[in-house]
Formats: structure tokens, sequence, C-alpha cells
């Protein structure tokens, strides 16, 4: 059967995968690192595209691909195609302010009724309200804006600063449901949003439905693609009932919801998902870093950490972490440090320490879980992934914290997998 790609272009680094169409097996794979920063030159992501798809063993014998990546991330292009400055991504908290002006201007329940969102400073329209007020000579030159996986999905088709068909951007609704000036319920940009942010209008991308499709240089058929959670919950086969936990850089929360939601608090993103669904969302800045971090400071290994935390009584005898090492997005607070509290005699030990950092970092995800919970979205089982999941203590101490049956599927790369899945709709139908 015909191979397909799929690609999950993360914060971190980059992932290639070459699918069996009609398996679903991997055949071959490549992976290409990021730098490291908040502030990116798309021109990286667009190197590690290449090494990853070369060490994959090319796309030559590919019959059609689509690209998964971290949403929100600000790409602003000139009338010529060039990227204007480097690309802010989610994690870039710079913006903060900005999304403090747009809640004043608007009103938090309006821009939930009118996208879904409260903005933060991951969204994308608060790293354009940035621009237009501390770099107001780039926000000038703005013609066009896309997200990361729209970037390099143009990229990949043959267009670039050499060839700038600007109209030629395309992205999907996942993706747009986390700009803050798309509107998820009727599938429509919400330009007075746009241009309030930025200062005047722009070209957007055009929205690719769940089984749309255009095609590359060389006449292959080319997904939508995906904002990174929809694509993992595509790559899981997560169906309404289903709540995917992901510890990552980042942690997510989110679940399959049949309408779409909007929650005037901020607390639930009410994005849309890859298949038509819509996908309520929370997200953690502290998820695996949280661990990492902790036990750097036992100086033990991440095997020997997991073993002090299972060795310790649920609560940690009072010991208390409040995980906040990056700021937090939820709640929304960006400036926030950690805490550890409870700390007496008896309680601060090595194993308390690695206890109340598992289970500090579980409960910042379960929050998300009763929020999702309080919106009336039925919660069965939850699905643990990414990097975090692989810990044992974590899998032993979740279903306490989460309160719900814990499966934890088998390591993969589910964004890379999601949009190989939705490349392969386009071949198989």
């Amino acid at each position: 059967m015909p191979l397909v790609l799929g690609v999950d272009s993360s914060t971190q680094s980059c992932k290639a995968v070459i699918v069996d169409s009609a398996t679903g097996a991997v055949v071959r794979s490549g992976r290409a690192a990021h730098p490291d920063g908040t502030s990116v030159d798309p021109e990286a992501w667009w190197r590690a595209l290449n090494a990853a798809i070369a060490e994959a063993g090319g796309i030559d014998d590919v019959s059609a691909w689509s690209i998964g990546g971290q949403q929100h991330g600000l790409v602003a292009f000139d009338a010529g195609g060039n990227v204007i400055r480097d690309a802010l991504l989610w994690n870039d908290t710079r913006s903060a302010g900005a999304a403090g002006d747009l809640i004043a201007e608007f009103g938090a329940a309006a821009l939930a009724q009118r996208t879904g969102l409260v903005p933060v400073a991951s969204f994308t329209i608060t790293k354009l309200r940035w621009l237009r007020d501390h770099e107001p000579e780039n926000a000038a030159r703005v013609a066009a804006v896309a997200l990361p996986h729209d970037w390099l999905t143009w990229r990949l088709r043959g267009f670039g600063p050499e060839n700038p068909a600007l109209d030629e951007l395309v992205t999907d609704r996942s993706d747009a449901s986390g700009t803050g000036y798309w509107n998820p319920a009727t599938g429509e940009y919400d330009r007075e949003l746009l241009v309030a942010a930025l200062g005047h209008d722009v070209m957007l991308p055009r929205v690719l439905g769940p089984a749309e499709s255009t095609t590359d240089a060389g006449g292959r058929r080319v997904g939508a693609g995906a904002g990174d959670n929809a694509a993992a919950a595509l790559g899981l086969g997560a169906v309404p009932g289903d709540v995917v936990v992901s510890i990552g850089t980042s942690g997510t929360v989110c679940a399959i919801s049949r309408t779409p939601i909007a929650d005037p608090t901020g607390t639930i993103a009410g994005f849309a998902d890859a298949s038509g669904n819509f996908l309520p969302l929370v997200a953690t800045l502290n998820a695996a870093r949280v661990l990492d971090t902790t036990a750097a400071l036992l100086g033990v290994t991440h095997s020997e950490f997991s073993d002090l935390a299972l060795h310790a009584s649920p609560g940690a005898d009072g010991l208390t972490l409040l995980p906040y090492f990056e700021g937090e997005r939820t709640p929304n607070l960006p400036d926030a440090t950690a805490t550890l509290s409870g700390m007496t005699l008896a309680s601060t030990t090595r194993e308390n320490l690695a206890r109340a950092a598992v289970e500090g970092m579980l409960r910042g995800l379960g929050a998300g879980l009763d929020a999702l919970r309080d919106l009336g979205i039925p919660l069965q089982r939850a699905l643990l992934i990414g990097g975090g999941a692989q810990s044992e203590a974590v899998r032993v101490i979740a279903p306490e914290v989460l309160g719900l049956p814990v499966e934890v599927p088998e390591p993969g790369e589910y964004v890379a997998l999601g949009a190989a899945r939705q490349a392969a709709a386009l071949v198989t139908g």
C-alpha cells in the first residue's frame, strides 16, 4: 500500500515518520533538533525538517504527507514572503501585558464567545499586539501571518522567498483555533480582533477542513495538518469520554467534545480538533521539567527519583510543591515562581521531596480535569502520554490524583502519527 509522511515539528525537535497507509506501521523515521529559546528563526525549523526527512530516507516514494506542529507561534511575513523577525513561540511570555490589554478592550466573556479563548501570553493574537506596541516598524511590514506548521507546509510544498505565493498559505481548524482571531463555532476569522491586535488587516492562511487537502510541487496530496495536541489526539484514536493528559515540555489536558466550548474564565481553551469535533484544552507550563529539576536537585537519575517518590506516603507527610518554575499559564500567572511548603524536620526528606514534585505536577493537570468536569464534559478514561508518563511514579500516583482510570499507551510519536493518519486518509479514503 502507499506510504505517507507524518511530521511533528515540536518546540524541541522535528520528527518525521514514514508510515504504511494500510497498516499504520512505521516503516522508517528521522529526527533533528530545534534550537533552544522562546524566539526562533523559522529557517531553523526548515533545516530540521529537511534533516529529519533525509534521515528517514527521503520522501520520493511517499504518496501524501501532513505536518503537525507546536501551536500559537507567530510567523510574520512581508509582502515578498520573507520572515520579518524570529518567530515568537507559545512559551514566550513577553506578551502577557498585551493579553491583559485585549481583555480590557473587549471583555473576557465576549472574547470567549467569539473565539473560544480568553487571551493569555501563549496565543498568537497577543504576540501580534506585542509586536504592534514594541516593534512598530516590524508590525507595519507584516503582510501575512502564519503558524509554525502552516509555514513548514508552505515551504515543503515549494514556496518561500523565491516563490512568495502568500495566497498558498493553508492551515487547519485546530491550529487556527489557537490564534485568538478565529471562531471555531462559525469557522471564520474574526478580522476585527486581528486588526485590533496588529493595527491593520493581513493575509491569513486558508483553513482546510479535516478531509480537505492541497498538493505540493510534485503533485502529492498534502493534508491540512494540525496543532500538536489535535494531532496527538488523532494519533491516539481519542474519542468522546477520553481525556488526553500529556506530560512533556508543557502539560496539557484535552478532551474530545462534539460541541464548541466557550469558557469566560479562560481556564479552558475552546480549540477545534483535527476530526471535525472540538478539543477543549487546559495547558500548564510546568510539566516534565518539574521532575527533571527535582531529580537534578536530589542528584539522582529518573529511575532513582521514581523509587524515592514511591517510598513516600501519599501527601508526602504534608510537604507540598507548587511547581511554578517557569511562571504558569493555568492559572494565568506568567511571573509566578515555585514554592515548597509544609517543611518540618519530619517531612523534609528526599523521598517526600520527590513525591511532592510528582504530586504537585499532577495536581496542576488534575485541576484541568476538574475544569472540564465543571463544564459538563464527560470524562471516563485518561490517556497518559509524553516523556513524563514513562516515570513509574507518575503512572502509579496519577490515578490517585486525577480521579480516573489511567492508561499509558506504548511510547510513540503520536503527533507525527496523527499527521500520518491524516495523510493516509487522503490516499485510502
